[in-house]
């Protein structure tokens, strides 16, 4: 294998996250380009991330009451679906599902516009293209990712409460009375810093890939592909980290 190569590589996204950090606290930012990027990338993934959250707390649900009615413990299904979204479930499923919606759409927009020399434009304009293209998109989907993770948080456990208390038949004050007495607040606060990882893996990785594009259309899709999978790799690794860091 060719470590040198893969050194590099990590090397530069680096550097593209440092500057774009830079830019966002030296620079003023550019509110037109983070709302209308809020927007694109946050608002418009509430329908994706309803429904996966949605469906993933009904089967988890069902898979809960499976093992604790022989128990007697199937009271607690609100409690474990609640913990397991909050740390874990939310804001991996959300990432997911973010990564393979904005991740592959700032890939193909920035390597569109590198193939199409447009990047060079800005650059003849005296435009720095980290300031115009990656910080919006990493403040927007910062304050998004983890805003969609709460969202994703309650929409999961709404998923649990349906079929616990409709299809399960348990008792909806004790439903969510052992739900909120087993979460914590360091449930949630875990997962909402994992979102807030994921957040800028999945931006850097999307505009790295963007500005690396070459061949054209072919070249666009090659870049998105790659940017998906990384991501998605990249998240489950930190993932496992941050859970060895924050229950070991």
């Amino acid at each position: 294998m060719n470590y040198k190569k893969y050194l590099i590589i990590i090397g530069e996204i680096f550097l593209l996250y440092l500057s774009s950090i830079k830019i966002a606290f030296t620079k003023k930012i550019r509110l037109n380009i983070i709302k209308e990027q809020i927007i694109l990338l946050g608002i418009n993934s509430l329908p994706i991330v309803s429904f996966t959250a949605l469906f993933s707390g009904m089967v988890m649900a069902f898979q809960s009451a499976t093992e604790l009615r022989k128990f007697g413990a199937d009271i607690y299904i609100g409690a474990i679906v609640a913990i397991s979204f909050a740390r874990e479930l939310g804001p991996v499923f959300t990432a997911l599902m973010v990564a393979g919606r904005i991740g592959a759409g700032i890939t193909a927009q920035i390597g569109s516009m590198k193939v199409t020399e447009q990047i060079e434009a800005l650059e003849a304009m005296a435009v720095d293209p980290i300031d115009y293209l990656v910080t919006p998109r990493l403040i927007a989907v910062t304050i998004m990712l983890p805003v969609l993770t709460i969202y994703a948080d309650f929409i999961g456990f709404f998923g649990a409460f349906i079929i616990g208390t409709i299809k399960l038949g348990i008792n909806r004050t004790l439903f969510l009375d052992r739900t909120f007495w087993a979460l914590s607040q360091n449930d949630i606060l875990t997962g909402l810093f994992k979102s807030f990882i994921f957040a800028q893996i999945i931006t850097i990785i999307g505009c790295y890939c963007g500005f690396k594009t070459e061949e054209g259309a072919q070249g666009v899709g090659k870049a998105t592909i790659f940017s998906v999978v990384s991501s998605c790799m990249l998240i489950f690794l930190f993932d496992y980290l941050l859970t060895a860091l924050f229950y070991n």
